[in-house]
């Protein structure tokens, strides 16, 4: 396949390498020129428990010379809508979008610029982190869902054979909705957290006053879900978070990734969107709202922190 990889972080760098080795015509796009030359010149070194691989991956920040099978989004939400626009013109009408991406908001806004037929919707368990510009550290191994499925011979099935090829247990499911919420009210457990804490997924769960306020968190992300109507993937919510921080216990949370580099974070996709939804269902979310608030004050005093 010919895929366009939009985001050269964590994500988008452990993807592009992979597909890359599997054989398939992979190009990262990046809205940083420099950064696009740095990993041309030196390509995506990728560290994995095996050992570490430098994969070649051209980077471009103008128009790419063929039209790709499908656009990976993998950038930040704030980005969402720019790098969509930025991209529209490369793409033909029969290029599928597919959002690996955090939060909630992301399909709506893809959906507006390229329509809703082209854009499918998946979440990723997979765990990475960002070491540097085209440096990743593969730190968890987790299932990647795609939808809605459609034929046995249609985009999805043939991206779903590409994953696969490239190592990643891949699956597909028709519930787009239900999905992203799921992965949404795992991040709202996680995420934040780790990024005030300044601790690996893992300790969370192991530690009494942040398992408490993720028991919380979670339980307000879950009334929402069931006000909306939506049948979460997974039986028991909080049962699901603990799993995932125990799957994931060595990688460092995107959240934290994007405070410790003094970066805009997700939250206001994540735990932010959870308290949106509580207005619009009269849904008091309270723990939401104090976590928001916390990571959005990290975020305005970057250049404020007390050296230790």
């Amino acid at each position: 396949m010919n895929i366009l990889v939009v985001g050269p972080g964590a994500m988008g760098c452990l993807f592009a390498s992979r597909l890359k080795k599997g054989g398939h015509h992979v190009t990262i796009a990046d809205y940083r020129p420099e950064r696009a030359e740095f990993i041309n010149r030196h390509g995506i070194c990728l560290e994995e428990p095996t050992g570490e691989e430098r994969i070649h991956v051209p980077a471009v920040t103008g128009s790419i010379a063929e039209e790709p099978d499908v656009a990976l989004f993998c950038v930040k939400a704030s980005q969402t809508r720019e790098a969509a626009e930025e991209i529209a013109p490369w793409i033909h009408l029969q290029t599928s979008v597919l959002t690996l991406q955090n939060g909630l908001g992301n399909l709506e806004l893809l959906e507006e610029v390229f329509g809703k037929g082209r854009v499918l919707g998946g979440v990723t368990a997979e765990g990475a982190t960002l070491l540097g510009p085209g440096h990743a550290r593969h730190a968890g191994r987790g299932q990647t869902i795609i939808g809605p499925a459609g034929s046995a011979d249609g985009p999805v099935a043939k991206i779903v054979r590409a994953f696969e090829g490239a190592g990643f247990d891949t699956r597909t499911a028709d519930d787009v909705e239900a999905l992203i919420w799921g992965k949404l009210i795992v991040n709202v457990g996680i995420n934040a957290l780790t990024a005030i804490t300044r601790v690996k997924n893992g300790q969370l769960p192991v530690t009494k006053g942040a398992k408490t306020v993720m028991k919380m968190a979670v339980r307000e992300a879950v009334s929402i879900a069931d006000a909306r109507g939506i049948h979460l993937p997974y039986p028991d919510p909080f049962a699901r978070v603990l799993e995932v921080c125990h799957a994931t216990a060595e990688n460092v949370a995107s959240m934290l990734q994007d405070v410790l580099g003094e970066r805009v974070t997700e939250i206001q996709a994540i735990n932010g969107a959870i308290v949106r939804e509580g207005l619009k269902f009269g849904i008091p979310t309270p723990v939401n709202l104090t976590l928001t608030s916390l990571v959005e004050a990290i975020q305005q005093t970057y250049d404020q922190r007390v050296a230790g």
